[in-house]
């Protein structure tokens, strides 16, 4: 039997778990792919009711608000990756091959996990680096943290900064690099591809020049 990987949510993003339902599960599925298709600001809940062959007020049972549903896709995205990071890094035990493991994990092209039949993580990575700010750039970012909607971002980060102060315990910026790390991965990758000017990638979209790039910025901060 095929093992189906479960990452837990935080309640207060749903009315009713999708991840329950046969129609709740395709509301995940259609909406990754919609918003990838069309962006979020394009995307509307009638859209993707359509999408599925449901009604509106259907999606409406599960979600909200898009909002809420970009959250939720978003969130489910940083716990699978904090899940991959925690995988991955196991059994390694020199700080450098680790840190540098975590880097590739976030630098480079995402492949779809057959574990989680109804999310593509492919087309989730490439949400995240387009639409992902959008989740906390906004004016109620106050109460959605204190509602906990951005945990799994930060669980994530402590986790790396934990490996960088694993490499140097006396380097004295280890959550800000790790979100760094995070931000400047996507930044540089959507760059690459859309504003090319702003990188030095834009010219061959080598994603092994972007890495190359994150890990000399990395070593280069936290080097004893």
């Amino acid at each position: 039997m095929e093992l189906q990987l479960q990452i837990k949510m935080n309640e207060k993003l749903f009315l009713r778990n999708p991840e329950y339902t046969e129609l709740g599960k395709k509301l995940i599925q259609h909406s990754i792919n919609l918003i990838h298709k069309k962006g979020f600001e394009d995307f509307t809940f009638k859209k993707l009711a359509e999408d599925v062959g449901t009604t509106e007020a259907s999606v409406y049972r599960y979600f909200e608000n898009k909002h809420k549903l970009l959250i939720y896709i978003t969130s489910w995205y940083w716990g699978w990756l904090e899940y991959r990071v925690s995988f991955t890094t196991n059994n390694i035990t020199d700080p450098t091959v680790r840190l540098k493991k975590v880097i590739e994990l976030l630098a480079t092209t995402v492949e779809d996990d057959m574990s989680t039949a109804y999310v593509n993580e492919s087309i989730l990575h490439q949400i995240i680096i387009a639409e992902g700010s959008k989740t906390y750039l906004t004016k109620h970012v106050t109460e959605d943290n204190k509602d906990q909607f951005f945990k799994p971002y930060k669980d994530l980060c402590a986790k790396i900064s934990g490996f960088i102060l694993d490499f140097n315990s006396k380097y004295k910026y280890p959550h800000s690099l790790a979100s760094t790390i995070i931000e400047m991965a996507h930044l540089q990758n959507f760059f690459m591809h859309h504003l090319p000017a702003l990188t030095d990638f834009g010219k061959d979209k080598d994603e092994s020049k972007v890495l190359a790039f994150l890990e000399e910025l990395v070593f280069n901060n936290i080097k004893k």
